[in-house]
């Protein structure tokens, strides 16, 4: 096994990197600090396999292979010259090149691409008189090349197509959550698979399948087919096949109940939990909200409504008062979450959070709330059995209800996946 230190950068959504931060650490990752989008660590090639194979809001992982001071087109070119490429990929393989660019020196990713790609080329033409192919849509190796001022990074993506992608989706309609952000959300919210879990909004079934697989502690690297560090040449199959093997899954002893008033995305749903292998620990079920109530007397509920951009004239207020109502009356006693980026159907919720993060769903900015749902209100829980018997003789209140007015408010390698 290589004991060789490598420095990585591994990418996720916005408001994610510390959820990500802690996954890193679990895998005994080094140097660990979370950047814009994204955590810098250090490590072995044992971390990097298991980055991607374990972290489910990584959506990719880059391993630097070169950091240089660059002015101008020149200085790009000899850069990326100075790397040995025999050493990383054959002449028979093929590779592509995504550039972004934040820099006075180079305005264009495509031109920046285009150099990073002449410099390849001619080092192989060099030194044996050939050249390899660029396959922009399939290659072998994936090379990641950011200018940003003065600083050219160049990198290898071990990951490929995005981790988000985990490969046991068979279905999804319109509004699909990304399987990063639904399992980011699901860590922000304390998931461990510690009590019944409810999903009454479960679209394609994402958010459930998520937290089963956390439940379980199922890797979402399970289900890919290949991962872009096995056509490196210095991949070691020996121990991604011992990562691949290890013994992972744990028992689960509590439900996961995922409801949704559309039946096309119940049956969704049950085809993507079958292919995770979860169903057997989800019950789906056909269902309105407004008319739903849990089987226990506790647990942990996330709701991601419709945000309001898909439902043309109709207004969002009344399915977010609705929601609001179902909570106080049918869930007290419960911990729930909203995911939404509509502020007016927050508002319109009725509940005073006790949490808000911000998150992005694409590009829409989104919001995850959280409300403690009580017997009665959280007045009634601070102060039970309140004193009467402190007032005077001959006590006046200083108003008659409803006096009072309130200011204004400012607003595998198993047998089944093994490459042949």
């Amino acid at each position: 096994m290589s004991a060789e230190k490598l420095t990585m950068l591994a990418k996720t959504f916005s408001g994610l990197e510390n959820v990500l931060k802690e996954e890193l650490l679990q895998i005994g990752a080094t140097n660990v600090e979370p950047v814009v989008r994204g955590v810098k660590f250090t490590g072995t090639k044992e971390t990097l396999y298991k980055a991607n194979f374990c972290c489910r809001t990584a959506l990719r992982v880059l391993k630097f292979i070169g950091e240089y001071k660059v002015k101008s087109t020149e200085d790009l070119y000899q850069s990326v010259y100075n790397i040995d490429w025999s050493d990383i990929f054959d002449l028979s393989q093929t590779f592509a090149i995504n550039s972004t660019v934040n820099s006075e020196a180079f305005n264009n990713s495509m031109f920046v691409s285009l150099k990073t790609k002449d410099a390849i080329v001619d080092q192989f033409r060099k030194k044996f008189n050939k050249r390899p192919s660029v396959n922009p849509d399939a290659p072998d190796i994936h090379i990641n090349v950011h200018a940003s001022a003065d600083t050219l990074t160049v990198s290898l993506d071990s990951s490929g197509e995005s981790l988000h992608k985990r490969g046991y989706r068979v279905g999804q309609n319109e509004a699909s959550m990304s399987e990063v952000l639904a399992a980011g959300i699901l860590k922000i919210a304390g998931w461990k698979g510690q009590t019944d879990f409810y999903d009454t909004m479960c679209g394609s079934g994402t958010i459930p399948v998520e937290a089963a697989l956390i439940a379980r502690n199922i890797p979402p690297g399970m289900f890919r087919q290949e991962f872009a560090f096995e056509k490196w040449k210095d991949f070691d199959s020996e121990l991604f096949e011992d990562i691949y093997n290890e013994d992972y899954e744990i028992p689960f002893e509590h439900r996961i109940y995922a409801s949704d008033i559309s039946s096309i995305s119940i049956r969704v749903s049950e085809k993507n939990a079958k292919s995770a292998g979860v169903l057997k620990d989800i019950d789906f079920e056909i269902a309105d909200f407004s008319g739903l109530n849990p089987k226990g007397e506790k647990g942990l509920l996330i709701i991601n409504p419709p945000y309001g951009e898909r439902m043309r004239e109709r207004q969002v207020e009344p399915l977010y008062t609705m929601i609001g109502d179902t909570l106080k009356a049918n869930f007290a006693g419960f911990k729930a979450w909203v995911f939404s980026s509509s502020e007016s159907g927050f508002k319109n919720i009725g509940l005073r959070p006790s949490q808000k993060i911000r998150l992005y769903n694409g590009p829409l900015e989104c919001s995850f709330r959280n409300y403690e749902l009580y017997d009665g209100s959280m007045k009634a829980k601070k102060q039970p059995g309140r004193r009467t018997d402190f007032k005077k003789d001959g006590f006046k209140p200083r108003r008659q209800d409803g006096d009072f007015k309130r200011r204004d408010e400012k607003r595998n390698y198993s047998d089944k996946n093994k490459k042949q």
